[in-house]
């Protein structure tokens, strides 16, 4: 196990890779993700998309063409179920209850927690510092049930998004509720709520009328965190208005695991049909910011915006929630 920062500079997430991981291993968790077949009715609570074209990435000054946001491409999706949430705590306790699975976080003994949220005793004795991050922590015994590490615990947030759990714990996850974790393709649809090339799932203004519509950080970051969108950490997994779908925090809160392989190439050319990314990669997309993104640093809270991180990495501040196939 290492800690590394990421080569491109980011608030919102670090990775950790175990050095003896091999591509065999993550080979025979890539068809976690997948159920085994569609669902002819709607799963309970989950919601209908009817999928069809639309225009995905964008050409947005804000945006970081580096990241591969662009260029504008029409996609045609099929239809699909999604969940109005991210998987809560209370839901992933569940699965923990009912398998007695293993995160990889509590299998490496730590993961990543921002600075704030740790206590001098905690930094003192389990902690360690990210070189070239001051703002991580890599936190001893930190893992979804115990977000800040030794003496902390979910308790209180059992509606909060799940953290602290890997690509690889979320397709497990996946996998036994009889689902999947979205596409890249089929989150981006989602978050923007039937709305064409608007910057955010709500529209172009981040807080119309002045209100705020995403759990994101409000002050000097990462030094003060003011809250005057109500929440210095996680938000509960339904918190503020849904966008056009009725999906709640599609950006904000916690990143989200999607299934695909992360690239920065530009997509092929003509209507991409169901794409589903790269065939093999090294990292996983993470799509929807989190709530330690600031404008002047990340600006990744936007719906075309996306980031990377490694599919046994876990942080504070990443989540997932999941989708499944439907008829036509």
């Amino acid at each position: 196990m290492t800690i590394e920062q990421k080569q491109q500079p980011s608030c919102c997430s670090v990775n950790q890779r175990s050095e003896s991981r091999t591509k065999s291993q993550f080979v025979h968790i890539e068809a976690l993700y997948k159920p085994k077949k569609s669902n002819k009715e709607r799963p309970a609570g989950m919601i209908y998309l009817p999928g069809g074209e639309f225009l995905m990435g964008t050409n947005d000054g804000e945006g970081f063409p580096a990241d591969g946001e662009g260029p504008i491409r029409p996609v045609q999706l099929s239809p699909f179920y999604i969940d109005p949430c991210t998987v809560t705590n209370a839901e992933y306790a569940d699965f923990i209850r009912a398998t007695g699975y293993v995160t990889e976080a509590e299998k490496f003994g730590w993961s990543f927690v921002f600075h704030l949220f740790v206590s001098d005793n905690v930094k003192k004795i389990n902690a360690r510092q990210v070189p070239g991050a001051p703002w991580w922590l890599a936190v001893n015994g930190a893992s979804w049930h115990r977000p800040e590490g030794e003496g902390s615990s979910v308790e209180k947030r059992l509606d909060h998004p799940v953290i602290h759990v890997s690509w690889n714990d979320a397709a497990q996850y996946a996998k036994w509720a009889g689902k999947r974790l979205l596409t890249e393709a089929e989150w981006e649809y989602a978050a923007r709520g039937g709305l064409v090339q608007k910057r955010y799932p709500w529209g172009d203004l981040l807080k119309p009328d002045g209100q705020h519509l995403c759990n994101i950080w409000q002050g000097k970051f990462p030094l003060k965190n003011n809250a005057s969108d109500g929440y210095e950490g996680t938000a509960p997994a339904q918190s503020y208005p849904p966008n056009g779908y009725g999906l709640y925090n599609m950006v904000g809160n916690v990143w989200e695991w999607c299934s695909d392989w992360f690239s920065s190439r530009p997509a092929g050319k003509g209507i991409l049909n169901n794409p589903t990314g790269p065939a093999f990669g090294s990292s996983r997309v993470m799509r929807g910011g989190s709530y330690l993104c600031h404008k002047s640093y990340c600006n990744r809270y936007r719906v075309a915006a996306r980031s990377q991180n490694t599919p046994d990495s876990s942080t504070g501040n990443l989540g997932f929630r999941c989708a499944a196939d439907a008829f036509n």
